[in-house]
């Protein structure tokens, strides 16, 4: 069991020992103390999920033990027993703080109920806090890690819209950080105090989403057994993040845009029209251009959606931030996995800086655990990676990025860069054979790959190596 130990106190070695092959048979960390004086020193050094005490101590009585337990660690629930049980005692008990009381003698059963129950509410308690340390978590600008022209002006936005009461549309291909932007809006918003509220309209069933969104009343719906507040008005006062907002239907989005213009809505099933003061940011990984010619998205929404629009770019278009994003997330890694600090070798360097990275930030933050999981040498070698071969294949057959671009050149830049990243992907990074392959010489070949990026400050051959083992490295 993830749980600390449980605390006995009583003088009667027997009956502690008794005590200890009850609940140790249970599966349940043990400690003992034979007097109140030395039970409430183990207190103050160690963590216990609950205290088993007998009431008639030698020295300190269990009910004296209790009062001063109660005042220095109040959650701490203390289970009494004792040989002279009345209703009286037991009221006593009670009344003294004690989370339950047993007369001797008992059945075990009835001691490891009273256990297993404390051992619930200490597991219960354990998870609120975490869920509300996550519900908390702030999100920094710091967080947005980069030093690509692209990031810094990026932060740079962040910075300047989110002091404003401005919508926000986030556009951009999944794994590329679009809710780190939201949850840098909000940290840095007047509305920072109040909630953040975050909504993944894709996970979430069509026919339930109004309902999650804005509430529903009593009876609206088979199910509905009382009346539930939506997520909109949990975040009056603050901000809610609205992912991937392409997957709404239009039916909805239609009450979307009116909630959009003056903050009033309708819960489902219900005649009262309410209103909040929320401010929104909506992302989708769609084209959007795309959904609302095949109408699958409202024009009109679009327009009031996009008073701020944020397109963070794709990380193979980012360069050597790879690295610098690979270095955090080995030493987040290391750390989480309790594994010795490590390094990036050139080889794992060069086949990262080369990769398409189709998942972008989240493809290469899975790549790094992998890598740490992995590696036993000092150094991450290309071995530790994935088969980048076999996730080419998750490419779209047709012109890479050709939906999100904006001209022509940059059109033909991408499906360049994407077939010469791929024939090196294919030849293993060897440049001799690659410029063989794609009928243009080594020379050709390494210009093309400075002037696209490909492999940033690591895109030039080793002079000195041979010809027929000449790498991008």
């Amino acid at each position: 069991m993830n749980l600390p130990p449980l605390l006995v106190v009583d003088d009667e070695k027997n009956m502690r020992l008794s005590l200890e092959a009850i609940l140790s048979h249970e599966g349940y960390q043990f400690r003992a103390a034979e007097s109140a004086e030395a039970a409430l020193r183990l207190l103050s050094q160690e963590q216990f999920f609950m205290v088993v005490t007998d009431a008639r101590l030698s020295g300190m009585s269990g009910y004296e033990f209790l009062g001063h337990a109660r005042q220095k660690w109040p959650n701490l629930p203390v289970l009494m027993i004792t040989a002279y049980a009345t209703p009286k005692l037991a009221v006593e008990a009670i009344k003294a703080g004690a989370i339950d009381y047993l007369g001797k003698p008992f059945a075990p059963e009835e001691l490891l109920h009273a256990v297993a129950r404390c051992a619930e509410r200490h597991k219960l308690l354990m998870e609120n806090a975490a869920l509300k340390a996550r519900a908390g978590e702030s999100y920094r600008l710091e967080q947005i890690i980069g030093e690509c022209q692209q990031v810094q002006e990026l932060r740079q936005l962040i910075q300047t819209v989110a002091p404003t009461h401005a919508t926000v549309l986030i556009l951009g291909e999944s794994g590329t950080g679009k809710e780190l932007i939201a949850g840098a809006l909000h940290s840095l918003s007047l509305r920072s105090g109040g909630n953040y509220v975050r909504i993944n309209c894709a996970a979430i069933p069509e026919q339930l989403l109004e309902s999650e969104l804005f509430g529903h009343e009593k009876g609206a719906f088979t199910g509905a057994l009382k009346q539930k507040h939506g997520r909109v008005e949990e975040a009056d006062g603050g901000t809610i993040f609205l992912d991937e907002i392409g997957e709404m239907s239009r039916s909805l989005q239609a009450k979307l845009l009116r909630f959009l213009e003056d903050g009033t809505f309708t819960r489902v099933g219900g005649n009262n029209e309410l209103r909040v003061d929320v401010r929104l940011i909506a992302a989708t990984n769609r084209d959007i251009i795309d959904a609302i010619r095949s109408n699958d998205f409202r024009e009109d929404l679009f327009h009031r959606l996009n008073v701020v629009q944020f397109r963070p770019t794709p990380l193979r278009e980012r360069g050597v931030d790879i690295l610098l994003l690979a270095q955090h997330f080995l030493k987040h890694f290391s750390l989480m996995l309790n594994r010795p600090a490590k390094r990036i070798s050139k080889p794992a360097e060069q086949a990262m800086l080369a990769h398409h990275w189709p998942g972008n930030v989240r493809e290469l933050r899975n790549v790094i655990e992998r890598a740490v999981i992995l590696e036993t040498a000092e150094e991450i070698q290309a071995a530790s990676l994935p088969d980048f071969h076999l996730e080419m294949r998750l490419r779209k057959k047709d012109v890479p990025g050709v939906h999100s671009v904006r001209s022509l050149d940059e059109a033909m830049s991408n499906f360049e860069r994407d077939l010469i990243t791929g024939i090196l992907e294919q030849n293993h990074f060897n440049l001799t054979n690659t410029a063989e392959q794609l009928k243009i010489s080594r020379h050709a070949l390494r210009y093309r790959m400075q002037r696209l990026n490909i492999g940033g400050e690591h895109g030039v051959g080793d002079d000195s190596l041979p010809e027929e083992k000449e790498t991008v490295g």
